[in-house]
């Protein structure tokens, strides 16, 4: 198969073009109370080393013990990944040394993990769609965590994290821009929220990603990779891909050639540095843990998981496009987020599903964004948002009202109905009190008239005054017809 290659997409250097290549290592904590091999707690915020077990702090003769929600949860994931469930997975002891590593090593899968090669659909923002090939994604624990900032002289360690399971997500180096990357990460974030596996909190480190970024010349073999370990916002991986792809392009045509590395990005600087060299899989001397038997379980099992599975964003999708008559631009930005779908659903349902899409998104997500709010805090309902969407339905209200009545129920509540009725809110239908309003303005703007007869588009300016002589309560649609009417406007 020949590889892509789009022109829009390669950076110019100084010399020719240049094709930058991605993949992607997501690490994603498990949702689970407790951690992989031991019973202590996975609750964010508590006090350092205050949710450690023997077992994560490696007291000697302490032996692992699998979690079972860890494994469901892996197989969850991987089947939302439309993925291959390998039903024989082995875990490894992956050896370095680290003061946050009290074991000396960690518990990994390199050769046999528990989900195999999968895929996921990303839509971009210019409304193209890539398919993205995942690798492989395995079970292992998190580290422990030094912090250096305590003590002049002493750096601490807190175990809290030590022993959380992690999934690690590899994704093939199909990722060729850092508007794929990022929207790769966002399209796995909300997969992963939607199936309750990950809750997908950067800032508190539920997700983080490794980026192994490369260039070449177009069509030729793949560059040496670096690696930019660690990074925790999905603004910075666009950033950081950016910066080292144009740090290894400016070595390349100087001449340089590029050393195999683990870099870190630094966001206030905008550059990356070297941490280490990279290490390969011997250096870690990988082998089976002689503590944990292979995990096996059969295909009933994976069948009883994906019974339970929800209905995943490409499929909502789908069905918001067939079912509510939806742009897939509109389908997209509403299933971006469960709990945004839910709410969208809820609005629409027995109602136009185009007119409640457009409240959802552009006047509840716009206020919502402007005051930093998320769907779940949301002073309005989806009852009082579809209330408001029935009223101008019913022709009860004007859109310009409908505003104003928005307004009211996000600051004050209520019902919007009893509203409209206790304020007099409603729209003017009566045609005579709307006539008269068109003839007093047309009677005191002869000039505007003539004008209006040569130039139709000034049939704006004697609605807005209209609207404005009736305090926004006109039928727009009379309006309209009455204007053309008494003006010989077509």
């Amino acid at each position: 198969m020949t590889e892509r290659v789009d022109p829009k997409k390669l950076i110019k250097g100084g010399l020719h073009d240049w094709e930058v290549v991605i993949g992607m290592e997501i690490h994603a904590q498990v949702t689970s109370r407790s951690k992989l091999f031991s019973g202590a707690s996975t609750a964010f915020g508590g006090e350092p080393n205050d949710h450690v077990s023997l077992v994560d702090a490696a007291m000697p003769g302490m032996l692992p013990v699998i979690n079972e929600e860890c494994v469901a949860q892996a197989v969850r994931t991987g089947l939302g990944l439309k993925a291959k469930i390998n039903h024989r997975s082995v875990f490894d002891r992956k050896n370095y040394f680290y003061p946050d590593l009290p074991q000396g090593y960690q518990i990994s899968q390199y050769k046999d993990p528990i989900v195999g090669e999968g895929e996921v659909l990303v839509d971009l923002p210019d409304g193209e769609s890539i398919t993205v090939g995942i690798e492989r994604l395995h079970l292992e624990q998190d580290a422990g965590k030094s912090l250096h900032d305590q003590d002049p002289t002493k750096s601490f360690v807190d175990l809290n994290r030590s022993g959380v399971a992690l999934m690690e997500i590899v994704s093939r180096p199909d990722l060729r821009s850092s508007e794929e990357a990022k929207a790769y990460v966002t399209k796995l974030r909300t997969i992963l929220r939607y199936l309750g596996t990950c809750d997908g909190d950067m800032e508190k480190g539920s997700l983080r990603a490794d980026v192994n970024v490369s260039v070449r010349k177009p069509g030729e073999p793949f560059g040496t990779r670096c690696e930019i370990k660690n990074v925790n916002s999905i603004r910075f991986i666009g950033q950081a891909i950016e910066v080292e792809a144009r740090r290894q392009i400016a070595i390349l045509e100087d001449g340089g050639r590029i050393d195999q590395e683990t870099r870190l990005f630094d966001p206030g600087k905008g550059e990356t540095r070297s941490m280490r060299s990279k290490e390969e899989a011997h250096d870690y001397r990988y082998f089976p843990d002689p503590d944990l038997l292979p995990l096996e379980f059969d295909q009933a099992y994976v069948d009883a998981l994906a019974a339970g599975l929800p209905e995943l964003p490409d499929a909502k999708k789908a069905r918001f496009i067939k079912d509510f008559g939806l742009s897939a631009y509109d389908a997209g930005v509403l299933v971006a987020e469960r709990a945004s779908a839910d709410y969208f659903e809820a609005v629409a349902r027995g109602r136009d599903g185009k007119a409640a899409a457009n409240w959802v998104i552009n006047e509840l997500f716009g206020r919502l964004n402007k005051e930093g709010r998320s769907i779940e805090d949301t002073p309005v309902s989806a009852e009082q948002l579809g209330g408001i969407v029935d009223l101008i339905g019913e022709g009860v209200i004007s859109g310009k009202i409908a505003k104003d009545l928005f307004e009211i129920v996000w600051s004050e509540g209520g019902d919007p109905r009893e509203i409209v009725e206790a304020r007099g809110m409603k729209q003017v239908t009566d045609t005579g009190a709307i006539e008269a309003a068109v003839d007093a303005i047309i009677a005191a703007n002869p000039d505007k008239v003539e004008q209006a007869k040569a130039k139709p588009t000034l049939l704006g300016w004697f609605v807005g005054q209209t609207m404005k002589a009736t305090g926004g309560k006109a039928n727009p649609a009379a309006v309209n017809a009455l204007l053309k009417d008494k003006l010989g406007i077509e």
